[in-house]
């Protein structure tokens, strides 16, 4: 076996397997794979101080966006002004509980989690270690579910959509919000895995002396996929982590197409049914998400209309059609064209998450307008059912193995990631 100093050195690509040897880095550089460019490791300078002040500032804008007003409307002398905990609460009051937890969840609870997970974590807080491994498995699992940004996104196409019935103006916790939104992200982005994880736990030692440019599978290798350690295809649970895992994901194209396909019958509901409900002077008006789109482009919004069908109905459809493909090319169709899937891929996986825009225009309209007779927006079923579609496409995203792409690939002369500033 190798040293387990030696081991840090080198590291199979999570998205393709293959096997490279990280050089030195030094600081505002990153290392990628020579393969299919995925970022291997970066170097940040003050890797403990920068991102724990991103996260304490994070932290405290978002104490200031949950203690004051965050939005508010003028309707015919009317006035309504909402905080962000009074969504969740509408939201309960109207039967929908599971769309208040939603967004408590994706909004609230996953980005303050994820920062005070690197706090404890970066500034070695004394905790025991199993308590540390078990924070940092969750910090990487669960900071994919944050949401925050794409609910700023949301709340400013609520803006446009109310402003043709009265005036909307911003509450003291609007900005808060905002700097929460930008510091969060931040503090995420300076965290690198593979350092924070050398400094939780040291590195396994290597089984064997691994071949560059070669993939892990044909080394009798495999990456934890949580802590990226070097292990035996055979070795079930990782040393460092705890997390079990195989050398390849079992059964990740029959899991991948199960909830393609059930998120593709529920998706067809979804855009049948009403998803909000608009009670204006005593009448009430069902909008489907098409409905919203073509009523938004009548009123000359087009730039909210075209967000809104790119980001609840394009991007959507786009993204099962795309998963399928990628399924049926992993499993021996198509033309076998690598690199150009794996883009596909890595856009799949980037763009999932905003297609839940339009669920928080319905929370923050829902929770808004509230002026009784005169006007009152409310949630509808199909809001939920979407929301589930966008969940289980994120879950069909997230089971897909990667490396399945690049298993026939013939093994070439990649030897030495390439390097870039930051």
């Amino acid at each position: 076996m190798c040293s387990s100093h030696h081991a840090e050195k080198w590291m199979l690509c999570p998205q393709c397997d293959l096997m490279t040897q990280l050089p030195e880095l030094k600081p505002g550089s990153k290392a990628s794979c020579p393969r299919c460019d995925t970022t291997l490791e970066s170097r940040w300078d003050e890797p403990r101080k920068r991102p724990t002040g991103y996260a304490l500032a994070s932290l405290f804008m978002l104490l200031l966006a949950n203690l004051y007003p965050f939005v508010s409307m003028h309707v015919s002398g009317l006035r309504s002004e909402i905080s962000l905990w009074h969504i969740p609460e509408v939201m309960v009051s109207e039967d929908y509980s599971s769309l208040a937890t939603l967004f408590i969840l994706f909004v609230q609870a996953v980005p303050t989690f994820c920062m005070v997970a690197l706090l404890l974590l970066l500034n070695n807080a004394p905790l025991s270690h199993g308590l540390k491994r078990g924070l940092a498995r969750l910090l990487f699992q669960a900071k994919n579910w944050g949401m925050a940004e794409i609910f700023l996104a949301g709340v400013l196409v609520s803006f446009v959509k109310l402003m043709a019935y009265g005036d909307i103006g911003t509450g003291t916790s609007f900005i808060p919000w905002c700097l929460f939104c930008l510091l969060h992200l931040r503090a995420l982005q300076c965290v690198d895995r593979r350092w924070l994880w050398q400094h939780i736990a040291p590195t396994p030692q290597l089984p064997v002396t691994p071949v560059p440019g070669v993939s892990g599978l044909k080394q009798g290798l495999r990456s934890c996929r949580c802590c990226t350690a070097i292990l035996a295809a055979d070795q079930f649970i990782c040393p460092r982590c705890g997390t079990g895992g195989h050398a390849r994901r079992r059964n990740s194209l029959q899991w991948t197409m199960a909830l393609l396909v059930t998120s593709l019958i529920l998706y067809i509901p979804a855009n049948l049914m009403p998803i909000m409900v608009t009670e204006s002077l005593g009448d009430k008006m069902q909008s489907t998400i098409m409905s919203g789109v073509i009523l938004l482009w009548s009123d000359g919004s087009y730039p909210v209309a075209l967000i809104i069908f790119i980001a609840s109905i394009m991007v959507p459809s786009l993204k099962m059609l795309a998963i399928g493909w990628l399924c049926w090319d992993a499993n021996g169709g198509g033309r076998h064209d690598s690199e150009k899937m794996h883009k596909i891929y890595e856009v799949v996986e980037f763009v999932g998450r905003w297609s839940m825009i339009d669920v928080f225009v319905i929370a923050v309209l829902s929770a808004l307008v509230r002026m009784g007779q005169l006007m009152s927006i409310y949630p509808a079923a199909g809001a939920l059912l979407f929301a589930i579609v966008v969940i289980l496409t994120m879950f069909a995203a997230m089971t897909f193995d990667p490396r399945l792409i690049w298993d026939r690939e013939s093994e070439k002369s990649f030897k030495e990631p390439s390097i870039e500033g930051k």
